[in-house]
């Protein structure tokens, strides 16, 4: 219904090719509207912490900015920002020794005290996320990207080679080396 009355406000999509490189202006404020929640989605998929997503989005459309004109529309706009979001996470999870716990912390008492849940249920998730924290921290970038897209978010390996702009075969041969590299770790835990 809500998509329905969208298209109906937007009005046709001009057909492929009058959307030509020469008709088509991309502005960081234009890519930010259409794009920050995948954006911020991607960089959840590739182990930013809740606390540090806004700051590490800020840093991927400074990127954005810095960069818009070696965009060359040879690629989706998704897969560029894909691109972009995998090399901010990668420096930001190089320095993640460096976190400020505090803040972190902060963040979590505040996530905990809007559940209102008993202490001991509050506890075990608190455990069970941090395991997962930990079996995923291990896991290389673009294997984590492909499972939590795939396992946690329901997208199709259709869907996920075409957000990460790479063959299907790549998804699938990623998915089952995060499945295989998954279970050895917990088999030895």
């Amino acid at each position: 219904m809500e998509l329905e009355r969208r298209r109906q406000e937007i009005g046709p999509v001009p057909a492929r090719s009058a959307l030509s490189p020469a008709r088509v202006t991309f502005t960081v404020k234009s890519i930010y509207e259409e794009h920050a929640r995948f954006v911020w989605l991607t960089l959840q998929r590739l182990g930013v912490q809740t606390a540090d997503l806004r700051d590490i989005a800020q840093d991927v459309f400074v990127v954005v900015h810095r960069r818009l004109d070696t965009f060359d529309r040879s690629s989706r706009m998704t897969t560029w920002l894909f691109g972009i979001c995998m090399r901010v996470a990668a420096n930001y999870r190089r320095r993640q020794h460096r976190v400020r716990f505090e803040a972190v912390l902060r963040a979590r008492a505040r996530e905990d005290a809007e559940l209102e849940v008993p202490v001991d249920e509050m506890l075990a998730r608190r455990q069970e996320r941090a395991s997962a924290e930990r079996v995923l921290a291990e896991l290389s970038l673009e294997k984590r990207a492909v499972f939590i897209m795939f396992e946690i978010e329901n997208l199709s390996c259709q869907e996920i080679a075409e957000v990460m702009g790479v063959p299907i075969g790549t998804v699938y041969s990623r998915l089952h080396a995060a499945r295989t590299q998954i279970q050895q770790i917990v088999s030895r835990t």
